[in-house]
C-alpha cells in the first residue's frame, strides 16, 4: 500500500500532498498534507519486522499516558503503517534541554509494573531499531538486563563471528558480576528505551520523544543512551533531571554498563568498530566496581 492510500484509510481524510522524508533505518517516512490543511507524519515498517508498528504505537501511548514528556499523538495504525502528529523541526535550545531533563525525570517516576514489562497492549516481542527486543517481566533489574538484553546479543555477536572469545569472556564476566555492578536497587522506571539523540526531536520550544522502544527498566539506561551518541545541551538535561530526581551515587561510573546492550545491538547490526566499543564498555564497567 502506498502512503497516500494508507493515510486515507487510517485518518479518513484525503491526502493532497505527500513528501518523502529522509533518515531512519527501519522505515520509509512521509509528511502528508490532508484536505483539511493539517499535516501528519506517516511511516511504514519493513516486512521483516512483524509487530513493530503495534509495538511503537503502544510505546507512544504509554509514554503519553504518563503526562510527562512530549510525544506525537497517534492518529492510528495498521499492521504496516503508523500515522502520527507531525512535529515541525526547530533548533535545540538550553531552555528546551532543561525542560527535557525535568520531563524525563517525571517519565521515569511514572514507573512500570516490572523490569522488562511491555507497554499495555504492546507485544512482548518488540524492536529496538532494526533489532528484535524481548520484553520479559522480571522482579530484579540485574537479572533482567543480563538475561534479556546483554546475553542474547552477546550470543548473536559470537555466532556471527563479530566478537572473539577474549571479548566474549569480558562481557560474560559483566553478566556474571551484574549484581555487584548494578548499584543501589531502584523500582522499575518507565523508559523510552532507545533514547539516542536521533530520537530526540526538537520542535516548538521543547524536545519531543520519537521512535520509542518503551519498557520497564532502570532509569540510568535512558540517560546512558543520551551519553552514547551525544545530545545537544546534555549537561543542561542532566542538571535539570538531577534537580527533580537525584541519581544514585556512582551513576556516572555505571554509564558503561548501561551502554553495553546498545553497543552489542550495533555490533550485530552494523559490525565495524562496535564490537571493540562493547568490550571496552564491559572493561570499564568491571573497572568501576
Amino acid at each position: 500500500m502506498n502512503p497516500r492510500d494508507a493515510v486515507a484509510e487510517i485518518t479518513g481524510r484525503q491526502p493532497v500532498e505527500v513528501h518523502r522524508l529522509g533518515g531512519g533505518d527501519t522505515a520509509a517516512a512521509f509528511a502528508v498534507r490532508l484536505d483539511d490543511g493539517t499535516t501528519v507524519f506517516a511511516k511504514t515498517a519493513l516486512e521483516t519486522m512483524p509487530g513493530a508498528v503495534a509495538a511503537e504505537a503502544a510505546s507512544l501511548a504509554w509514554l503519553a499516558e504518563s503526562d510527562s514528556v512530549a510525544v506525537p499523538a497517534v492518529h492510528g495504525h495498521t499492521e504496516r503503517w503508523l500515522v502520527t502528529e507531525h512535529i515541525p523541526e526547530a533548533a535545540p535550545t538550553p531552555r528546551a534541554a532543561e525542560r527535557l531533563g525535568r520531563e524525563l525525570a517525571a517519565l521515569h517516576a511514572a514507573g512500570a509494573p516490572a523490569f522488562g514489562a511491555a507497554p499495555p497492549g504492546g507485544p512482548a516481542d518488540a524492536w529496538i531499531g532494526l533489532a528484535p527486543m524481548r520484553n520479559e517481566p522480571c522482579e530484579r533489574w540485574p537479572s533482567f538486563y543480563a538475561r534479556h538484553r546483554v546475553e542474547p546479543y552477546l550470543r548473536r555477536a559470537v555466532d556471527a563471528g563479530l566478537l572473539g572469545p577474549d571479548g566474549a569472556e569480558v562481557i560474560g564476566r559483566v553478566c556474571a558480576d551484574i549484581d555487584a555492578l548494578a548499584g543501589p536497587a531502584e523500582p522499575p522506571a518507565r523508559l523510552h528505551g532507545d533514547l539516542w539523540s536521533g530520537n530526540v526531536h526538537w520542535g516548538g520550544q521543547r524536545a519531543w520523544l520519537i521512535d520509542p522502544a518503551a519498557h520497564g527498566g532502570h532509569r540510568e539506561t535512558d540517560l546512558a543512551m543520551l551519553h552514547l551518541f551525544g545530545c545537544p545541551h546534555l549537561d543542561r538535561v542532566l542538571a535539570a533531571y538531577q534537580e527533580v530526581s537525584p541519581l544514585a551515587e556512582g551513576w556516572a561510573d555505571r554509564i558503561h554498563l548501561h551502554q553495553l546492550f546498545p553497543l552489542l545491538v550495533h555490533t550485530v547490526l552494523f559490525g565495524g568498530g562496535y564490537a571493540a566499543q562493547a568490550v571496552a564498555a564491559a572493561r570499564n564497567a568491571l573497572r568501576a566496581r
